[in-house]
């Protein structure tokens, strides 16, 4: 089967194959393989869309091996959309019917917590289930506290993680800011199906999405791979509307941040965190949001950050990538947890749950950055 996959020549074409991502590209240092490099991938697309080359499972494969983490895209000079490439080739192959329900399913927010109890009951009958992490039997919920912004609770953060949520709003409280949960509509924005080329059902998500905050008051994100998806909705739905829907999305530290000094409580020395923090970079938030230094201003104050040696490479999560990719996904991770060994840090924080629950699976203490800053603010003996 030969096809056009409908990417921009001209994007396509920028590509120099000078290589300078190769070292930033976690499937090329895990495989040594130039097809699991940028360039590689690149010429792949190019022999399709150029040169007629058929588009069969060895191309699938090719861009599937991709966890998408565009660390190419901050090393590139020439300044080569990849993500942009990537999701459109993806775009252009069929999504095999029995991926889809998974997908399917994120964006009914009832029926997800439903299916999480489910699962949440079977862990606790001993059954180990791959790649979930210990699920919650049930969850407080979450009350709006004000209006002057909104939290973004998406999917999966929601249904696993509501707790990060918890102290995220505990956080902008202590700083003097009311947070307002969004209306019927915002249970998935649609990362995770425009990563595996369902952009139709992305759009549709985002557009259910835009609707859920009202208003001109800022959107919060406690997730990274959400907050980039989110910022991105001008490009992905095309519209004035989607334009100034993605004006007002934030991660929650780069808010903060933005806030200045002094946004948040001072403490002493005495109630600092007991523990030194590494500082783990989801690439969705390094390389896509370019807001990873926000992270850091917001913890300094309360704990000892210290950097990983590993220049922000992929932990190997992405998204459902773990999932689908087990044992690439492990091999990237494998480089992460010695540059986190290295470090001598006991606690990691990252500001993605995918990261999270990758890095936990290993062993890892893997927090929120904004549960650190919780768990100081509010006298937790946790971690100290």
């Amino acid at each position: 089967m030969t096809f056009n996959l409908r990417l921009d020549d001209d994007q396509l074409a920028s590509c120099v194959s000078c290589g300078l991502c190769l070292p930033y590209c976690p499937t090329y240092r895990a495989t040594g393989d130039e097809s699991a490099s940028p360039r590689g991938r690149i010429a792949a697309m190019r022999a399709v869309q150029w040169n007629g080359a058929p588009a069969d499972e060895t191309f699938r494969a090719f861009m599937e091996r991709c966890v998408q983490c565009r660390a190419c895209e901050t090393a590139c000079p020439s300044s080569v959309p990849f993500g942009r490439l990537m999701e459109g080739a993806r775009a252009a192959l069929d999504v095999p019917w029995w991926k889809k329900p998974a997908y399917w399913v994120l964006g009914w927010h009832r029926v997800l917590v439903v299916l999480t109890m489910a699962a949440a009951v079977v862990q606790r009958l001993g059954v180990r289930l791959p790649g979930l992490p210990r699920l919650p039997l049930r969850q407080a919920p979450l009350e709006a506290t004000g209006d002057d912004v909104y939290l973004f609770t998406g999917c999966v953060m929601d249904a696993w993680m509501r707790s990060t949520h918890a102290a995220v709003q505990r956080v902008l409280s202590a700083a003097g800011v009311g947070v307002a949960l969004p209306g019927r509509g915002a249970d998935c924005c649609g990362a995770l199906s425009m990563h595996a080329g369902l952009d139709s059902h992305a759009r549709e998500l985002a557009r259910r999405t835009m609707q859920a905050f009202p208003g001109t008051a800022p959107i919060l994100v406690d997730s990274a791979g959400c907050g980039a998806a989110l910022k991105d909705y001008g490009h992905l739905v095309g519209t004035p509307e989607a334009e100034a829907f993605s004006a007002r999305v934030f991660d929650v530290s780069e808010w903060l941040a933005l806030r200045g000094p002094g946004s948040l409580p001072a403490v002493d020395a005495g109630r600092r965190f007991g523990s030194r923090v590494a500082v783990q970079d989801p690439c969705h938030l390094r390389h896509v949001q370019r807001a990873h230094e926000h992270v850091r201003s917001v913890l300094a104050p309360y704990a000892d950050v210290v950097e990983l040696d590993d220049e922000g490479m992929c932990c190997g999560a992405g998204g459902a990538y773990s999932v689908q990719q087990p044992e690439l996904s492990a091999s990237i991770r494998d480089r992460k947890l010695g540059s986190i060994a290295r470090s001598g840090a006991k606690v990691v924080a990252s500001a993605n749950p995918g990261c999270a629950m990758h890095l936990a699976a290993a062993g890892i203490d893997v927090r929120h950055p904004l549960e650190i800053v919780d768990e100081v603010l509010h006298g937790s003996s946790d971690g100290r």
